[in-house]
């Protein structure tokens, strides 16, 4: 689970879990530079996930363009990855960037 991951790893997804998604993609940007494998694909995703959810809701873009390339590295990646059920977390997404007020929530242990 993101618990046993590094404490960088962790407030991301604390600031991701309260809507603060460049603020979570910013923590996450230091561990994606150290990462490599699936760890580094997991977080390339997470952050990419983020960065779509910011621009939509708070520079009200329409375009998904993000979250279709964290689409090509959620496809190299299991269902569920460093405790995180990536199945249901796209799906959320992709419902948060299509309905104001939703927040898709990371696990945190």
């Amino acid at each position: 689970m993101l618990a046993r991951m590094n404490p960088e790893l962790r407030r991301g997804a604390e600031l991701f879990n309260a809507g603060h998604w460049w603020e979570a993609h910013e923590a996450w940007e230091d561990v994606w530079r150290v990462s490599t494998g699936e760890q580094r694909a997991l977080v390339q995703a997470l952050i990419l996930l983020a960065a779509a959810l910011h621009k939509r809701w708070h520079h009200g873009s329409l375009a998904h363009r993000n979250f279709y390339k964290a689409e090509k590295y959620l496809d190299t990646l299991p269902g569920d990855c460093g405790g995180v059920n990536l199945l249901a977390l796209r799906g959320a997404v992709w419902e948060a960037l299509n309905t104001e007020g939703q927040r898709p929530q990371l696990p945190l242990g």
